[in-house]
């Protein structure tokens, strides 16, 4: 069986590393950027490039955003008494694709996964109760997804809040065990949304 070329092994490596990207797709992809005309290339190393140097951490949510502070978080029509908290920005996209949640937002990046020996501390939780102790909230959303390290999350960071005296409820109703939110339609998201039920005492 005759071996491919060094550059194109590298190339479908480095491809198959992305989430959701196998062997043969990574294959496909490969072939099809080497068919590509060589300014199309540059436009799109160009743009990965742009992106990994000039997106980074808004200050207040944890959002990807180009700007000190993204621009959910500087629209002052929003319901600022409300954080919703989600494991990724792909989260708040699919959340704000639902136009059924107008208040704040706040990212984890990941969730806490002991198989994966990811620890509380190397998310934004901390961020967070910073939030809470200088903004006046009223509620946090945990919407992470529905799975063992989500709902792992979503009681840490209930039992992390509680003694703030400020409301925590979780998503739930209408969401898939093991799902992901961000494949989620608008109607399933707002159902979610509207059931969701309390973690901590009612306060």
């Amino acid at each position: 069986m005759a071996k491919r070329a060094k550059s194109i092994e590298q190339l479908i490596s480095q491809l198959n590393k992305l989430p959701g990207i196998g062997s043969k797709t990574a294959q496909r992809l490969a072939y099809h950027v080497i068919d590509m005309k060589d300014e199309e290339v540059r436009e799109l190393s160009n743009a990965m490039l742009d992106a990994k140097q000039n997106i980074h951490k808004c200050k207040q949510c944890q959002n990807f955003t180009d700007e000190e502070v993204c621009d959910i978080c500087r629209d002052n029509t929003r319901d600022t008494s409300t954080i919703c908290v989600v494991e990724y920005p792909k989260d708040v996209e699919a959340l704000e694709r639902s136009n059924c949640y107008h208040g704040l937002y706040h990212v984890l990046h990941g969730t806490i996964s002991p198989s994966r020996a990811i620890h509380a501390d190397e998310l934004s939780i901390g961020s967070l109760i910073k939030r809470l102790e200088t903004e006046d909230i009223k509620e946090i959303i945990v919407a992470t997804n529905p799975t063992t390290e989500g709902d792992t999350t979503a009681l840490y960071i209930s039992r992390l809040i509680e003694p703030l005296g400020i409301k925590v409820s979780r998503i739930g109703y209408g969401l898939p065990v093991g799902g992901d939110l961000e494949y989620y339609d608008e109607i399933t998201i707002s159902t979610a949304l509207e059931n969701r039920r309390t973690l901590n005492r009612e306060l």
